[in-house]
């Protein structure tokens, strides 16, 4: 059994994130600056609460006769007692015998042939590392996305109107990337495991170092990106993020729709007749075409959002050397993509059961746009070369539509 060492990583970055917010909102308070003390404490305890908050429903603890746990969630104190709680319960593994067991099976990754399957005897302190682990995992997300995301901005975004990085808020700053970074590989860990649910998931070092590297590159990039394009454009900044926003949320959603899945009809009455967790319903490919596309895009974007800050730029900025630093953001996102190639190329657990390649993704992808250029060109040629009886037909490019079903499959 595995030492609950990712619960005690949860629980230090919290806690050292938690107690840095606190003592820089204080020097805040005694500089005089009410604005980024109100700002640092909302960003610091508003993802508190939520996490006791989620710490208590994972745990069911509204229904167990717990009353003191209770407390020490509203005391903000229930990760640090959590933490305890597994470490205790792995101490005790082995000295009291398991009133019962469960049995898991699970496929190992196929090295030739077809996969076995794997049964596995689970005791009940190990169900409960399990339920920790879980817990932690998903809390850590959100105190990665909720509070952290929103501190780094903050902060960063104070020290280019001062023009400096104090100790308590430079501490904070890596701190909160720290958070959020780790935020991010947990949630990539928790894809792979949901989306190969039924196979044994084992990840590697070298598999944990190019997802670490990965996050650091592009939430790094990506943050100063928006802080420099907010400090000469404040109001704008709100559509840029407001239009990402709306797009990561309904994505998913418009995938549901184009897949002509609804939902059962008076599923009021029984939920097991809902089958959104069918193993089938999860495509276990990798969807290269649609990865290509988006790091395409989002790369155009910190390019577009970091040329209109070069325009916009005012006197201020005359301290630094702004092509240098628009070419390091730029070489820190490519660093970023050349991170995740390798994690997916080398790296992934689940490599085996790819049924493409990333290259092969990033051909489709081509091809379609060469499709599409060419079409587009064959659109303007004379009506004599397509019809020699000087009559204009339509004829449908039945390619394009070919290379794009070709990109979904391969996907």
């Amino acid at each position: 059994m595995r030492v609950p060492s990712s619960i005690f990583l949860s629980v230090s970055l919290f806690t050292a994130e938690t107690t840095a917010a606190l003592y820089l909102s204080s020097t805040y308070r005694s500089a005089g600056d009410r604005a980024w003390q109100q700002l640092t404490l909302l960003f610091s305890l508003v993802p508190s609460m939520l996490v006791q908050l989620a710490l208590i429903f994972f745990h069911r603890d509204l229904g167990r006769d717990r009353p003191f746990i209770l407390l020490l969630h509203m005391l903000q104190f229930g990760p640090i007692v959590r933490c305890l709680e597994a470490f205790w319960t792995y101490g005790s593994v082995g000295r009291v015998e398991d009133p019962y067991v469960s049995i898991t099976r699970k496929k190992q990754m196929p090295r030739r042939g077809r996969p076995e399957e794997v049964e596995r005897q689970v005791g009940q302190a190990e169900g409960k590392l399990v339920t920790h682990r879980a817990a932690f995992a998903r809390t850590a997300v959100m105190q990665a996305f909720l509070g952290s995301a929103p501190q780094l901005t903050l902060q960063l975004y104070i020290c280019v109107l001062q023009r400096g990085v104090s100790v308590g808020r430079g501490t904070l700053m890596a701190i909160s990337l720290l958070s959020i970074v780790y935020g991010a590989l947990r949630c990539n860990i928790l894809a792979i495991k949901i989306k190969y649910e039924e196979y044994q998931v084992t990840m590697s070092p070298s598999a944990y170092l190019c997802i670490f590297l990965w996050r650091s590159c592009e939430i790094a990039s990506r943050v100063v990106v928006l802080v420099l394009f907010s400090s000469v454009l404040k109001i704008w900044v709100l559509p840029v993020v407001l239009a990402n926003f709306l797009v990561f949320f309904l994505y998913p959603w418009i995938l549901f729709w184009r897949t002509h899945s609804p939902f059962p009809q008076h599923i009021e009455k029984t939920l097991t007749h809902v089958k959104l967790s069918d193993p089938d319903l999860i495509n276990k490919s990798q969807n290269w075409y649609r990865m290509v596309v988006y790091y395409m895009l989002r790369f155009i974007e910190n390019a577009s959002l970091l040329l209109i800050w070069y325009i916009y730029r005012t006197d201020f900025y005359e301290f630094m050397s702004a092509p240098l630093l628009m070419l390091e953001l730029l070489l820190a996102y490519a660093a970023c993509i050349f991170f995740m190639l390798i994690f997916y190329q080398t790296c992934h657990p689940c490599r085996r059961l790819f049924n493409s390649s990333m290259g092969q993704g990033f051909e489709d992808c081509c091809a379609l746009l060469c499709l599409s250029c060419t079409s587009a060109e064959s659109s303007h040629e004379p009506c004599e070369e397509l019809a020699p009886d000087d009559a204009c037909y339509d004829i449908p490019n039945d390619g394009v539509g070919e290379a794009a079903n070709g990109g979904g499959r391969n996907a």
